[in-house]
């Protein structure tokens, strides 16, 4: 039987590369997403091992910074403790550090990687005894002198297009500040080179920013020959004054910066690993359809086997040995490419973030994923087949012409397909008038789109007939075409299958995706009253009231509405208060209340939205329990409005006072919302901008980009989207190829017979272009049904966290859709109708 199975693997080689590519896809995604990560993170390690290279200990402030002022910001870490850190025994080296936080304008003004605030490095150039810092060496200019220069990294000069003498405009927790280039630096801070930005001024400029004249933020320590970094940090623990500092070793240091900046881009292995699993669910109907296909056409084979010997279990055997040998050729396909994949993930993921870059790490985890992946879904897939193989009973040697499956199959297809489809459409139907998405909800929503889909899959065999009769006549090519497509009504199933999932999830999600981008566009234009929105980028600051004044101010501006913005601790967790003036709200915010108003805003009094009177409980008049930012301890607030849900006015909207007196910036002003005297123009926002002094903190967005910011994570989705369409066409099209070659290889006497009765070349191919067609618009039509009713039914959850969500079909993706699908049929169709079409009459007869 191992003969026989390797003998059918190899008289088959050719149709069996359909199955290998459409599993090496699969497996080529998660061996690459698994190389990437592995990769990357050793990357990371690398990086910062390299960054605290020379480090062994570091002494930095264990106390927390309880107020503003310099005595409370400076904590113990001074000039009096680093002289003695250096007295300690084993210490060779003792470098202060001033480590803060600074975001750049690039040289046109706008705001440097303003996505990559968690990496926005500031600090102090602090020379050595032989004046140069080892911990940034220069490689262009000269060190920061005085408080109007400033030093960056060769990362960060090229991406803002800096050059030596250039003034740079920056700001660290408040006002712009400008300062001359002087000096460009090289550093291998994993922070800066995964992305982020580094600004060092001199020592006396970084101590007044980020802690106090005469203090620092971190001590580094270097151990002296024969002192182990452990032993060092005990003897630096021991001097230390207690519960105020803290040693921790340079390795320690190290691991936690890798992890931490490992975590922040552990997002970028997301995405493939949605297109690896979409490629093994599809690509598994593509084994399944493969295997039955060549199981039918060896039924004489298989029965002769068993006439002679050959029980059920070894002809089973022999066809999972098949599937064996084919997923381990798929694996070590798939895992080559998948190298290649991780080798360019940095590239496609990273953008314009310099991802740490190393040899790729080929661990124990990506070999067994590539093995464990390609043998196990292309066996598990084969099992079907083989079972189908096993029934096989030796009289079928004898028979000459293929046995039709028992009517009862059908009938218990039917009754299986039935019975899924009511549960999965029921589910769907009741989440219908649901407004709810709770974890619940959408749990069960993906429970009634898996029951759905699979229902359709089981019933596809009984739905092919009446719906590609639908086609209606093509001719006589065509109704040989529609006919041919119908002789096995399952194989044509299995092979639209690809197409119904592929086409189903698209549709569902292009759906969902263009009503929530349009719901998101009109709630944020219905919500906002005001032209132009100024904001603050930094959670840590505030647009400062001499801002505020320009704002209101500028020419063209009619009328600066601040608003304090801050967090409310509810039962139900954590939610955001606007606090604003009653008398000025209507101007700025079109809010749509359910009852009561804001007029009556006052101290202990609050506005809710729908959303957060629905989760607490409350209505107006009633009373809510809640802690509002700084405050310390819940105070009953008496709710005096429900307003419709508003990302304008958040969750709850408060006097403006008493927000901004609990605020965690007391008296902060988080935005600025302002009334102009006519529409957006270039020179007016020119003029907001330089009246905020083009701080890199600070946003200055009107109506449109604000709208446009709103439905901005749509575009995430629709990327998604159209490489799932990818994957779901390209394996489409090896199933497709896979099928109709095997057909034409049945036909041969069929194509032989038209030949002789007088149909050309053209009209061969032409039959199997239209059967591929035939197929391929079935497997649209029912994909495309699918993911409109699923659609329907989901898209009533997203109605309730977006009162404007109405279902809108984007009529120019659902054509794309079904344009690219049908030509991938064609496409796919050209190598087995040219083979059909130089059938000779002599070969058919040599077949009959």
């Amino acid at each position: 039987m191992l003969r026989t199975a390797l003998r059918n693997l190899l008289a088959h080689k050719a149709r069996l590369a359909m199955t290998v590519l459409a599993v090496c896809l699969g497996v080529a995604f998660v061996s690459g997403t698994l190389v990437f990560a592995d990769s990357t993170a050793a990357a990371h390690r690398a990086a910062a091992s390299k960054t605290f290279a020379g480090i062994d200990v570091t002494v930095t402030d264990k106390a927390p910074e309880p107020g503003p002022d310099d005595v409370s910001r400076a904590g113990v870490l001074d000039d009096a403790l680093v002289t003695e850190l250096a007295r300690v025994p084993g210490v060779a080296a003792v470098r202060p550090s001033v480590d803060g936080s600074a975001t750049l304008n690039a040289a046109d003004g706008s705001p440097l990687r303003a996505d990559r605030a968690w990496s926005h490095l500031a600090g102090a150039y602090v020379p050595g005894k032989d004046g140069k810092d080892s911990r940034y060496p220069l490689t262009e200019g000269r060190a920061p002198a005085n408080g109007g220069e400033i030093a960056v990294d060769r990362g960060t000069a090229a991406a803002g297009g800096f050059r030596i003498g250039d003034t740079v405009t920056l700001a660290t927790d408040g006002p712009v500040t400008t300062k001359r280039l002087v000096g460009i630096v090289s550093t291998d801070d994993i922070r800066v080179t995964a992305g982020g930005t580094l600004a060092l001024f001199d020592k006396t400029t970084a101590q007044k920013l980020f802690s106090a004249p005469g203090h620092y933020t971190g001590i580094d320590l270097t151990a002296a020959p024969g002192t182990t970094a452990s032993e060092l940090a005990d003897r630096v623990t021991a001097v230390l004054p207690a519960d105020h500092a803290e040693a921790t070793t340079g390795q320690a240091q190290a691991a936690q910066q890798a992890i931490l900046v490992d975590t922040l881009t552990r997002g970028y292995e997301k995405v493939p690993m949605v297109f690896a699993g979409v490629s093994l669910f599809i690509g598994s109907f593509l084994i399944v359809n493969t295997f039955t296909m060549l199981v039918k056409r060896r039924t004489r084979e298989t029965a002769l086997l068993r006439a002679i010997g050959a029980s059920r279990r070894q002809v089973s055997r022999s066809v999972l040995l098949e599937a064996l040998v084919v997923g381990l050729a798929a694996s070590v396909a798939g895992f080559l490419l998948g190298l290649g994949i991780a080798a360019m993930l940095p590239h496609v993921l990273g953008g314009d973030s310099a991802l740490p870059t190393g040899p790729l790490v080929i661990g124990p985890r990506s070999v067994a994923a590539a093995l464990g992946v390609g043998v196990g879904v292309t066996v598990l897939a084969a099992w079907l087949p083989s079972r189908l193989a096993a029934r096989t009973s030796p009289m079928e040697a004898m028979r000459t012409a293929e046995q039709p499956p028992p009517a009862q199959r059908f009938r218990l297809r039917g009754a299986v397909g039935v019975g899924l489809l009511v549960l999965g459409a029921g589910r769907l139907v009741s989440l219908s008038g649901a407004k709810d998405a709770s974890e619940e909800n959408l749990r069960d929503a993906m429970i009634g789109c898996g029951l759905f889909a699979a229902a359709l899959i089981v019933l596809a065999p009984l739905l092919a007939a009446p719906v590609i009769r639908l086609t209606g006549r093509l001719g006589v090519t065509g109704r040989l075409a529609r006919e041919n497509a119908l002789r096995d009504p399952r194989r044509t199933a299995a092979t639209a299958a690809t197409l119904l999932i592929s086409t189903g999830l698209v549709t569902g999600l292009a759906v969902i995706g263009h009503s929530t981008g349009q719901a998101l566009d009109r709630q944020a234009a219905a919500g906002l009253g005001a032209d132009y929105v100024v904001s603050t980028r930094s959670t840590m600051t505030g647009v400062d009231a001499g801002a505020v004044r320009r704002l209101a101010d500028t020419p063209g501006v009619r009328a600066a509405h601040p608003i304090t913005d801050s967090t409310l601790f509810t039962g139900s967790g954590v939610r955001q208060v606007s606090g604003i003036d009653p008398a000025t709200v209507r101007d700025t915010m079109r809010l749509d209340f359910v009852s009561g108003s804001a007029d009556d805003l006052a101290p202990g009094r609050i506005a809710v939205s729908a959303t957060l009177a629905r989760e607490s409980g409350v209505t107006t008049g009633g009373l809510l329990n809640v802690e509002m930012g700084s405050a310390g301890k819940p105070t009953a607030y008496k709710v005096v409005g429900v307003y419709k849900d508003n990302p304008v006015a958040h969750d709850a909207l408060g006097s403006r006072g008493e927000v901004a007196a609990n605020s965690f910036l007391p008296g902060s002003v988080q935005r600025v919302l302002l009334r102009t005297d006519g529409p957006p123009t270039a020179a007016l926002e020119n003029r907001l901008r330089t009246a905020v002094g083009n701080n890199p903190l600070l946003r200055v967005q009107n109506r449109d980009q604000l709208v446009r910011e709103a439905a901005g994570t749509m575009g995430d989705l629709l990327d998604v989207m159209y490489g799932m369409l990818g994957i779901g066409v390209v394996i489409s099209a090896l199933g497709i190829v896979n099928t109709l070659a095997m057909s034409v290889a049945e036909r041969t006497r069929e194509i032989g017979t038209l030949r002789a009765l007088g149909m050309d070349r053209a009209g061969i191919r032409r039959m199997i272009r239209l059967e591929a067609l035939t197929v391929t618009g079935f497997g649209t039509l029912l994909g495309l049904a699918g993911g409109l009713f699923a659609a329907w039914a989901v898209g009533s959850l997203a109605n309730g966290a977006i009162d404007e969500y109405t279902l809108v079909l984007p009529w120019g993706t659902l054509l794309l859709v079904c344009l690219l699908s049908l030509a991938i049929g064609v496409l796919a169709a050209a190598v087995p109708a040219r083979r059909a079409a130089a059938l000779s009459l002599l070969e058919a007869a040599a077949n009959a």
